[in-house]
């Protein structure tokens, strides 16, 4: 499973492998890490519809998670990819927003990264 993580804060990158080391030793998961919106929608450009699963923040300088979420859910050809959005704020306009544009899910951080696990287990 190829996942594009997408968060402004760099060291997520060393966090999620860490944390996935296992998985992206046997190859059950690859990830591709953009730290802007921008980026993000650069790489998705050429990725040929590779991603299966974005995680995002939503708070971002640029282009935030949810223009990107909007962004993926309007412009990305089919199949459209799962969007995870993941926030500091679990503030009640955020989730709305989120499920409004399209967000399959929402988490708040810190990540629980046992109950993100279970939850990529389950789109594999």
């Amino acid at each position: 499973m190829k996942i594009l993580v997408v968060d402004d804060e760099r060291d997520i990158k060393t966090l999620f492998e860490q944390r996935f080391r296992k998985e992206i030793r046997n190859g059950d998961m690859f990830f591709v890490f953009a730290f802007s919106g921008e980026e993000a929608v650069k790489i998705l450009g050429t990725m040929e519809q590779e991603a299966v699963l974005i995680l995002s923040d939503i708070n971002m300088p640029g282009m935030s998670g949810l223009e990107l979420l909007e962004y993926i859910k309007t412009k990305y050809i089919k199949p459209p990819p799962i969007v995870m959005m993941i926030t500091a704020y679990g503030d009640r306009d955020n989730y709305e927003s989120s499920k409004r544009l399209g967000a399959d899910d929402f988490l708040t951080k810190p990540l629980e990264f046992g109950i993100l696990k279970e939850k990529l287990k389950a789109i594999l």
